[in-house]
């Protein structure tokens, strides 16, 4: 993993700088235990050094501990991580409490920028990997606040420190992992041809993208335009879900998501089926929710629901959205047990086995969501699996704001240890400035790609005034690209593999190429033209291509 150099930490804080935010907060320093101490990991690029602060008699979740941060040091535009360690103080239930680090701006705290959130456990140290951006430099000192654990609790911190993010570095790791993680070997071969010409095209990328669509968007010429001839797969912004397909019961509508899979189906696109349950409560409809307490007929509604989605469409959505969001949320488990939730993975592998399943959530990746860090994600998906579920994978929704490449890295890293693939599934990076939204955009894109447990990215949208999120958009309303759109075109050309050359006294060419589809024609000296096509797969050794056969 690329570290961060000296010069990029902005702030450490300094143990006898901290000050008590709280009436009666006190504070006070202590050692831990080398055994008990975590490893090396975003940090600062070192161990951690032991010594600890302790916040005790915390009267509000407010309370904690403070320490200015030097004027102009903080500024506008660049993006920050906030890495340290932090646990609490050991209590009779011993359960973890979410604990923040938020960044207060101006006299009397005016501003609180959000610096990251962690699931701290007594008796572990957990790493605080938050981000932030300014949209001004701060004209007076600006304070860093650790606080967010209920009243009562003691936090510990450790070793925290501000780090300005150093993009290009990060970029020139990312194109040498990526090397090793996408690409392989070829060999064009054709026997006594020595000194013939060799062209290689690549026609497709093995490495899918997308976009979510709907009813409106695929009316407009410039959103189709742009999506036919960038895009490889698509979901449905709303026309599968529950609350469309039945908003009142027993009155379907499944002609939305028809005329959807119709277009997708001319234009050559795999579907993304989104979804068959959603597990927060405010995306339930109401005639579900009366049902109250009448957990047989609400099994009953669940189980109509499983068989005529997909008794319907099986074999027509490589991936499902099972129960859309449970990290989050839990109408079905607390309604109907928590069992249910690998009841629905289990009948829908029973209608649809070629379908892979998929959980699927926001904050993953961010490091600012105590409820949806990686850990209870993996948490998630094992209990599913006892259940068993057989989950297909994992589907990170990445909804982000001033992305960091180590801190999405961590949370891919961790999410791999499940053996599942991940995808990124509703992909939007919200930034008001669109020369920072490319930036952003081209952050999340090469970690995605650079990961070898990421198989596929699925934008939630791309076009000014046809998106959940306005200030996220590629592509302008009148249909003009903007920098953002720009910059994912621009990777997209340079994630593709074209070459050029003339085979050797062996009669072979090799090249080092993207996964993918391609053609090679190979031109003889007389004139002789041979085409073949050919799929460049994940593999360690070189593919031989032998145009004799």
């Amino acid at each position: 993993m690329a570290c961060c150099t000296h010069k990029d930490v902005v702030f450490e804080a300094n143990a006898n700088g901290w000050v008590p935010s709280g009436s009666r907060t006190a504070l006070s320093q202590h050692q831990e235990h080398l055994a008990r101490l975590p490893a090396a990991g975003l940090g600062h690029g070192h161990k951690p050094s032991g010594g600890y602060v302790l916040a005790s008699d915390r009267d509000d979740e407010k309370d904690g501990l403070c320490q200015a941060i030097t004027p102009g040091v903080l500024k506008r535009r660049v993006t920050y991580r906030v890495a340290g360690w932090i646990s609490v103080a050991a209590a009779e239930e011993e359960i973890g409490h979410p604990v923040r680090v938020s960044i207060r701006l101006g006299d009397g705290a005016c501003v609180v920028v959000d610096g990251g959130a962690v699931w701290a456990e007594p008796g572990r140290w957990a790493e605080i990997k938050g981000a932030f951006r300014l949209r001004e430099s701060p004209r007076s000192a600006a304070v860093a606040h650790v606080h967010g654990a209920p009243a009562g609790v003691d936090v510990k911190l450790m070793d925290l420190g501000i780090i300005a993010t150093d993009r290009k570095a990060r970029f020139s790791y990312l194109k040498d992992k990526t090397d090793k993680v996408r690409k392989r070997d070829v060999v064009v071969k054709l026997g006594g041809a020595a000194g013939a010409s060799v062209r290689v095209v690549q026609l497709d990328n093995g490495f899918p993208l997308g976009s979510c669509i709907n009813g409106e968007v695929i009316q407009n010429p410039a959103f189709v335009d742009f999506f036919t001839n960038h895009l490889d797969w698509a979901v449905f912004e709303n026309e599968l879900k529950w609350y469309w397909t039945e908003a009142q019961r027993g009155q379907l509508n499944y002609g939305d998501a028809d005329r959807l899979l119709d277009f997708c189906d001319r234009a050559g696109k795999p579907v993304r089926g989104h979804c068959i349950f959603w597990a927060v409560d405010g995306a339930v409809q109401q005639w579900i929710k009366d049902i109250g307490g009448d957990r047989d007929q609400l099994m009953a509604v669940v189980q109509d629901r499983i068989r005529g989605l997909l008794g319907r469409y099986a074999g027509r959505f490589p991936h499902y959205d099972v129960n859309n969001e449970m990290l989050h949320g839990r109408f079905f488990r607390d309604r109907l047990g928590d069992d249910v939730a690998a009841l629905m993975f289990r009948e829908a592998a029973r209608l649809d086995p070629g379908a892979a399943l998929f959980v699927n959530d926001y904050n993953v990746e961010c490091a600012n969501d105590p409820n949806a860090t990686p850990e209870k994600y993996i948490d998630l998906v094992r209990q599913l699996q006892r259940g068993g579920a057989q989950v297909g994978g994992i589907g990170l929704q990445g909804h982000v704001s001033n992305p960091v490449g180590e801190v999405i890295c961590d949370a891919l890293d961790k999410l791999a240890a499940t053996d599942l693939p991940v995808w990124i599934t509703e992909l939007d990076v919200g930034e008001p400035d669109v020369a920072l939204r490319a930036d952003d955009l081209e952050v999340v894109l090469r970690e995605a790609y650079a990961h070898p447990a990421v198989q596929g990215v699925v934008f939630w949208g791309f076009m000014q005034g046809h998106m959940w999120r306005q200030d996220a958009a590629l592509v302008n309303a009148d249909g003009t690209v903007n920098d953002a759109g720009q910059r994912f075109i621009d990777l997209r050309r340079e994630w593709t593999s074209n070459a050029r050359g003339r085979l050797d006294s062996d009669g072979q060419f090799m090249f080092r190429g993207f996964h993918g589809t391609y053609v090679a024609q190979v031109t003889t000296p007389t004139g002789t033209k041979m085409l073949k096509a050919f799929t460049v797969e994940k593999g360690d050794a070189a593919l031989v291509l032998d145009m004799d056969t």
